[in-house]
């Protein structure tokens, strides 16, 4: 995949668990979805494509995404960060706190998603 200009169908998946990664992938199959499973990754590809919006667990290796959801800010202070997470009560403030616009709860129904997906987009 090579690096584009901002494309408005782009989202950034950080999960390290590959089944729910692909369950998200297919929940967001009408979208143009970029794939990490470490919030190294995660940092590395936001930077590398730019898309329009980034989905994010708490609990990822090497950086949690509250971390991510910082170092992506600090590269582009506009962009639009989504938490997903099973600890929403415990983490779910502190990734607010970290800049993510909202955090949704695992596991979530896909039509859930996709209108916070789209609700996100269209800002």
């Amino acid at each position: 995949m090579e690096p584009l200009e901002s494309d408005s169908r782009r989202i950034l998946i950080a999960e390290p668990d590959a089944s729910f990664l692909e369950v998200l992938k297919l929940m967001l199959s009408d979208y143009d979805c970029i794939c990490a499973m470490d919030g190294e990754t995660a940092v590395r590809l936001y930077s590398k494509f730019r898309p329009t919006l980034v989905i994010t667990e708490i609990m990822l290796p090497k950086i949690n995404g509250i971390e991510a959801t910082r170092r992506i800010l600090e590269i582009n202070p506009e962009a639009k960060i989504i938490g997903l997470t099973a600890f929403k009560r415990r983490w779910g403030e502190d990734l607010i706190e970290a800049g993510a616009a909202e955090v949704i709860e695992k596991p979530c129904k896909k039509d859930e998603l996709l209108e916070i997906v789209e609700k996100h987009l269209r800002e």
